[in-house]
């Protein structure tokens, strides 16, 4: 039995431990958002955030997840500035690898309030588009972290809470105005 939380809930799964996190989440509860494209690690589409990280769902095994914060597009922040930016600038074309384009881009502006064009393009450089959207991907980053003010909320599995990561809250914490 292998314990995690997943989008804020604490569940169990009963699977081998050898499974890839991919299909405990699809098949075993349910979250679809989650897809299948390449089965090693080399595509993106089963991009989720372990412990606030990106990772590869189809080539995580369940044992390496236990105890740990897991989580999926679903688990996403309600409006979360990239979701509005994505539809904005019209990213999805036949919209496969968008789950995983987002939650890398989520990370990425966890990560980096304000990324620059080079920074964008290597965080995303894992993760393929076949309908080559690439530009604007880039566009709805860029678009998502001008209009968020620096202010990407994230879940802090240390802490259990959603915080932002404003430019100001880390002015603040470092002691600097």
């Amino acid at each position: 039995m292998t314990t995690f939380t997943l989008n804020g809930k604490k569940i169990s799964s009963s699977a081998p431990g050898d499974t890839p996190l991919l299909w405990v989440i699809r098949d075993e509860f349910g979250l679809k958002g989650t897809k299948f494209g390449c089965g090693i690690a080399m595509c993106g589409a089963c991009t989720v955030h372990m412990n606030g990280n990106p990772m590869r769902s189809c080539s995580l095994p369940l044992a390496a997840v236990s105890n740990a914060d897991i989580r999926t597009i679903e688990g996403l922040e309600a409006r979360h500035p990239l979701q509005k930016t994505w539809v904005e600038e019209q990213v999805p074309q036949c919209g496969y690898c968008q789950s995983g384009q987002i939650m890398q881009a989520a990370a990425l502006l966890a990560d980096n309030a304000n990324p620059t064009d080079e920074e964008i393009v290597q965080y995303m450089s894992g993760n393929l588009c076949r309908c080559m959207s690439y530009v604007r991907i880039k566009r709805a980053i860029k678009s998502a972290a001008q209009s968020s003010d620096g202010v990407i909320q994230i879940y802090d599995p240390k802490r259990q809470t959603v915080v932002d990561n404003s430019l100001s809250a880390q002015t603040d914490e470092q002691g600097v105005s």
